[in-house]
Order: C-alpha cells, then sequence, then structure tokens
C-alpha cells in the first residue's frame, strides 16, 4: 500500500511542478519567477527523492534475501 500512496503523492507533486513551471511561463514580476522556479524545483526534488526511496527499500529488500539464503 505504500507503493500505491507514494505514486499518488508523486504525482500530485509533479502536477504541482507543471503548475510552478506554468506560473514561470506567465510571470509578470519577479517574485512570481521566484515562486514557480522554486516550485517546479521542489517537486523535482520531491519526486527524485521518492524514486530514491523505493530502490533504496528494493536493495535493502535485496540484500536480506541474500544474506538469508547465504550459508
Amino acid at each position: 500500500m505504500e507503493s500505491f500512496s507514494s505514486v499518488l503523492v508523486g504525482t500530485m507533486v509533479a502536477a504541482f511542478g507543471v503548475v510552478g513551471l506554468f506560473l514561470l511561463a506567465r510571470a509578470a514580476d519577479s517574485e512570481m519567477v521566484v515562486f514557480g522556479v522554486s516550485l517546479a524545483g521542489f517537486a523535482i526534488a520531491f519526486d527524485f527523492n521518492l524514486i530514491r526511496r523505493h530502490f533504496n527499500t528494493v536493495d535493502k529488500a535485496h540484500a536480506a534475501e541474500r544474506e538469508a539464503t547465504h550459508v
């Protein structure tokens, strides 16, 4: 179930990142540019962190399996 919630949250944060890019593209002042870049950057960093956590969990499971079968 954790995998489904991670996918759901990752998709939602990616949508926020796209909103940030739209804000950046249509910005009329420098504050909106900074906010759009920050929102898009946060979304990218957050999603890459979710991907990293997933593969770390998979690696730990494989390592535990190797240790359990190792004589």
